[in-house]
């Protein structure tokens, strides 16, 4: 196993045993007892890996921390409005650029395209990154095995030519993961959904690094009020994990609700994003 996969393993591990036993406010020598790691090396990787000390997640853990996400998030539609955002005009332009299918390329199936594709460690576990030359297609965690995985992105394209590349995979994706300030050439997404999908899978783009929306929110920010179970199924059809991100949607009765690849990954990314949104 990968070593930073392994760092993801017992993080997530130690989250899950965070939230278990908030109530007994566990000591830093159980949770390193329970992951199997020395207190000094734990609390190290811990504070490394999510910017924050176990100590500091224990404090507001879970609905707290749903809480306080939601709290300083309010200004997110607000400011969207302003910027005048509608359709591609996002505020995440200077990075993520998307384009969908054409009618007639959906139809085809991929038929005639290319499809490079790897395996690659993140801080969150092995993934599979494909893309197209016209940007990502594809980004998942792998929850049940790389054949599993792979059978799943194919089923979108089943006409394509697949070619493995997994160093190109690891560049791609150690750009995914750089927090912002991002720089360089925008990373370029190319998405086969419905209209509706797509236009979720836009709004989803302005909510910044470290913040998070409510369902309800997140139907008014893709101009579809009152459409929050919509929006839901919209998400859950995501293609391109963590890159459009479906983890920053959360529950309005607090707490983070369920996740596609898993709810321990969605807490550990917003412990990971709130860590380094708030450094310094």
């Amino acid at each position: 196993m990968i070593e930073h996969d392994l760092d993801y393993v017992r993080i997530a591990k130690a989250i899950r045993y965070l939230d278990e036993n908030a109530t007994k406010q566990p000591s830093l020598d159980a949770l390193a007892d329970h992951v199997g790691l020395s207190k000094y090396h734990f609390h190290r990787l811990f504070k490394r890996w999510a910017g924050l000390t176990p100590k500091q997640f224990l404090q507001f853990l879970t609905v707290e921390m749903a809480k306080e996400l939601l709290r300083r998030s309010e200004s997110v539609l607000s400011t969207a409005y302003e910027a005048g955002l509608s359709g591609p005009s996002r505020l995440h332009d200077l990075f993520v650029v998307v384009e969908a299918m054409t009618p007639g390329e959906y139809k085809a199936l991929g038929d005639g395209v290319q499809v490079r594709f790897g395996f690659v460690g993140t801080p969150f576990g092995e993934g599979l990154v494909a893309a197209t030359e016209r940007g990502i297609c594809h980004f998942s965690f792998l929850t049940d095995g790389r054949e599993a995985a792979f059978e799943g992105m194919a089923e979108a394209w089943p006409a394509a030519d697949f070619v493995e590349d997994d160093p190109w995979a690891t560049g791609t994706v150690s750009k995914m993961f750089a927090p912002p300030p991002r720089s360089g050439d925008p990373m370029r997404l190319h998405l086969r959904g419905s209209n509706f999908q797509i236009k979720v899978w836009e709004a989803l783009l302005d909510i910044p690094f470290g913040a998070a929306l409510t369902y309800g929110h997140l139907a008014e920010l893709a101009n579809t009020p009152g459409g929050a179970r919509a929006v839901g199924s919209a998400i859950g059809a995501n293609p391109i994990a963590y890159l459009i991100p479906c983890h920053r949607v959360l529950r309005a009765v607090g707490g983070f609700g369920g996740y596609r690849w898993g709810a321990d990954r969605k807490v550990a990314m917003l412990l990971w994003e709130h860590g380094r949104a708030t450094a310094g």
